[in-house]
């Protein structure tokens, strides 16, 4: 699978019961496909993949996979800090007709080693045929995999890339000069997609892309391309947007905004929650300076409250 570009970390849609909203979902893929994307995320840290159930997160799975309809790859989180959890679900995913591959980042809340995450890594590998993306985010995990490891594990003909959300620069610039050039790594930063693509990545994996999937697209594509000025002038005009789905632990922002164009309700689920009122102001009145909404005040204007 030759997977690059700008893939979305979907969101997964509740309804006001807390229950996954299906049809929410269905059209947040197909509005997705529509709008450029390359390829799809579903249940990672943006899906909300901890706070999903065994059967609802193996069931989000089957309905972006569904709606995907081959359209696009399908790359699905599978994450458990228990080896032998994380095991067993990539076993389940790869029942799953159609699905591209999976996403698995370190092992949480543990925070092994580098031996323990290189066995653990690679024993979710070897259960399963599919291609395996590596996810390091030490800030959620308390874990960091260190260039070192991914290079072991790149050896592993089925580990075929990486998400790298570390913000460690210097770290993702050693790992794209000494790994294979067959082995990808993607950006797991919106606002770092830049400096990641010119050092040589693959591609980016996107929470704006939730709410701007065609103008994403479009930066990573021009970056790939080496047309840096038209990269810039999308990064120039939508950075702040990246930065904001962060001003609270996301995907609250990210929510908010996406019921804002009404894409979904602004329901998470606990210990997640809502953004405040104040944050909520601060997206609207962005948004509209973006003019990514219709029919609301221009900024400057008393902005209502959600």
């Amino acid at each position: 699978m030759d997977l690059s570009g700008c893939g979305t970390a979907l969101v997964t849609p509740f309804r006001r019961d807390g229950s996954v909203d299906e049809p929410a979902l269905h059209a947040l893929v197909n509005w997705q496909i529509e709008q450029g994307i390359d390829f799809l995320v579903p249940c990672g840290t943006t899906g909300e993949a901890s706070a999903l159930t065994e059967a609802e997160w193996l069931r989000t799975v089957e309905c972006v996979v569904g709606a995907a309809a081959g359209r696009v790859p399908v790359i699905a989180g599978c994450t458990h800090n228990a080896t032998h959890e994380a095991v067993v679900r990539a076993q389940k995913l790869a029942e799953v007709h159609g699905l591209s591959g999976i996403l698995t980042a370190n092992p949480y809340y543990n925070r092994p080693g580098q031996e323990g995450q290189y066995r653990h890594f690679k024993a979710i590998a070897d259960a399963v045929s599919l291609p395996v993306v590596l996810y390091n985010i030490p800030s959620r995990t308390g874990a960091n995999l260190e260039p070192a490891t991914v290079l072991r594990l790149a050896e592993i003909p089925n580990i075929i890339g990486i998400k790298e959300s570390s913000g460690n620069l210097g770290q993702i610039t050693e790992l794209l000069t000494t790994a294979p050039r067959s082995f990808k790594v993607f950006c797991g930063d919106d606002g770092l997609t830049l400096p990641v693509l010119a050092l040589g990545g693959a591609g980016l994996i996107s929470v704006a892309s939730n709410v701007i999937p065609n103008e994403m697209a479009a930066m990573v594509r021009a970056a790939l391309d080496e047309d840096y000025r038209s990269a810039r002038r999308i990064n120039r005009q939508f950075f702040r947007l990246m930065q904001a789905h962060f001003w609270e632990a996301s995907p609250g922002p990210v929510k908010a905004v996406l019921a804002m164009i009404g894409k979904g309700e602004d329901v998470l689920r606990l210990p997640m929650v809502p953004v405040t009122g104040e944050t909520r102001r601060r997206l609207e009145r962005l948004m509209g300076e973006l003019g990514l909404l219709v029919g609301l005040p221009s900024a400057g204007e008393d902005l209502r409250m959600y």
